[in-house]
């Protein structure tokens, strides 16, 4: 094999932005050390995180600590793993050792975990330095940045915009460039909606390829990065096995980093691929004009380059999602019945609306809506067998106004966003979010829109590969969004400055109600992406 290329010359405070892979071939040789990175990662936060909130439970005091514990290691030849010295954030809802799990809700006590769940463990066996958590909506359960305990997340595309949920943070973060690896969680598109408004990478695995505490149907935990070949690198590490989810899939051997070397590569591999393009999902909200013509551009792209590219048909039904909106409503609505009256008061007043009619629910009613879960499923997993992958618009709409909870804000119709997300956790088939152009924002604003591609049940290889084969053969993309200048209001165009959600009119505590929050004990259950 030919030697590398010498690296060209790099800017310090840049170093952040460099892949997981260009970090580790610095460390190895020598070029710069992962103090060097945290340094200039705490810099990079200092300039955007006022006007983002991406982050929860940041201390840089820490993250100093552990770059000169790896830049040491790296100086004796030792590395702890292949992540050794690779910045990467957590969300909220993953515990990691001795940081409070609040699940972006006030209503909930700030305990300390005991343990890393299995996600966060294998991260920092690997050594990766752990930034911070990252900042969710309230019990996990919107599309947007909105919470009661954390401030309100912002998109760094603009301002005024949200960056998705409920992986809010962990959207933004990967967008402003804090750092190469950021951690989500998905159980309807929470990974892959902020991935697509943010204009990043976002892997939904299958079902059970990454062990997480506590599991749930649908529930995934995976990557949001810059590029698929960092997705990859993350899902070797974060796919070890762990003893305590019990839905784990049993080790697989998968070469997670052969995802075809270079362009040649890309002819055989697309070559009679058979995708379907589903830009109808038989309910929900329409797909916009700019949102629709980039998918559409990029399945020319993919059928210029061998590809079959067919039509799809919508396969999922309005009833589908009803009785699976039931279903959740109810299981919310006995979390907050398990809090005492005065904790349930302070969780968003969006969510208490949606979960109350679940007081009148039959116990006919509920099992209807649990039965279209699995009606769900077999509908995803019947579209999948007859593609090799399906592609379609992340989601239907660009990224709406960060202060509200989901592009209708209507807790009578939550859902009409993530038709295109939804079926892929409830069939357990592995999804991904990428670029694939933008489409008209605020004031003329260019914002992200996201490529959905899905795969067959396991087949979590196979959707990396024809991800990275469409980072390959897509058009340029826009330069990454810069920091505001210092000095300018926080918050940005349109936004609100620091203002917490709690004073928004979607929320009716008071910053006082809210920091006189009682420790109630936690909800039974952990609900939400």
């Amino acid at each position: 094999m030919p030697p590398m290329p010498p690296m060209p010359p790099l800017h310090p405070a840049d170093l952040p932005e460099l892949s997981a892979g260009a970090l580790r071939s610095g460390y190895s040789s020598g070029d710069f050390s992962p103090l060097d990175v945290a340094q200039a990662l705490v810099a990079r936060i200092a300039a955007w995180e006022p006007h983002l909130n991406a982050l929860y439970a940041y201390t840089p005091d820490a993250l100093l600590a552990q770059a000169r514990d790896s830049a040491a290691r790296w100086q004796t030849g030792r590395p702890l793993g292949p992540l050794d010295g690779v910045p990467v954030t957590i969300k909220d809802n993953i515990a990691t050792r001795g940081t409070p799990v609040p699940l972006g809700c006030a209503a909930l006590p700030l305990q300390p975990a005991l343990h890393d769940a299995p996600p966060a463990a294998r991260l920092r066996e690997a050594g990766a330095l752990i930034v911070a958590k990252t900042t969710m909506p309230d019990l996990g359960m919107l599309s947007s940045g909105l919470s009661s305990f954390h401030a309100l997340a912002r998109n760094p595309w603009h301002l005024a915009c949200t960056p998705g949920g409920s992986s809010a943070g962990a959207g933004a973060a990967a967008a402003a460039g804090y750092g190469p690896l950021h951690l989500g969680t998905d159980i309807g598109g929470s990974i892959r909606l902020p991935a697509g408004w943010c204009g990043v990478v976002g892997f939904k695995p299958s079902a059970g390829r990454v062990p997480i505490h506590p599991p749930y149907t649908g529930r995934v935990a995976g990557p949001m990065t810059r590029c698929v070949a960092d997705a990859a690198l993350a899902m070797a590490v974060l796919s070890q096995p762990d003893t305590r989810d019990p839905t784990r899939l049993p080790p697989q051997a998968i070469a997670w980093d052969d995802l075809a070397s270079d362009e040649a590569a890309d002819a055989p591999a697309l070559h009679g691929l058979r995708i379907g393009l589903l830009l109808d999902a038989g309910w929900g909200l329409p797909v916009d004009a700019g949102t629709a013509a980039a998918v559409q551009a990029a399945a020319l792209r993919l059928q210029a380059a061998g590809a079959r590219i067919e039509p799809l048909a919508p396969f999922t039904t309005r009833e589908m999602i009803d009785g699976l909106d039931r279903f959740w409503r109810l299981r919310a609505w006995l979390d907050l019945q398990a809090l005492p009256a005065a904790a349930r008061q302070h969780v968003l007043p969006y969510i208490r609306d949606w979960a109350a009619p679940a007081a009148g629910y039959s116990g006919t009613q509920v099992f209807h809506g649990q039965a279209q879960m699995a009606a769900l499923r077999d509908a995803a997993a019947g579209a999948s067998e007859r593609f090799d992958f399906i592609i379609s618009p992340t989601s239907p709409v660009p990224a709406f106004a960060a202060e509200l909870a989901s592009p209708l804000h209507d807790p009578a119709r939550p859902f009409e966003h993530i038709a295109f997300t939804l079926p892929w956790n409830m069939g357990e088939q592995p999804a991904i979010s990428l670029p694939c152009g933008t489409t008209p924002g605020p004031g003329g604003a260019a914002l992200p829109v996201g490529l959905h591609i899905s795969g067959r049940r396991h087949d979590d290889i196979g959707v990396l590969r024809l991800a990275r084969a469409w980072e390959r053969l897509r058009p340029p993309l826009p330069p990454w969004p810069q920091a505001p200048a210092a000095g300018a209001e926080a918050g940005g165009p349109g936004g609100a400055g620091t203002v917490r959600p709690w004073l928004t009119p979607t929320c009716a505590a008071t910053p006082a109600a809210v920091a006189a929050r009682p420790h109630s004990r936690r909800p039974s259950r952990r609900c939400g992406g």
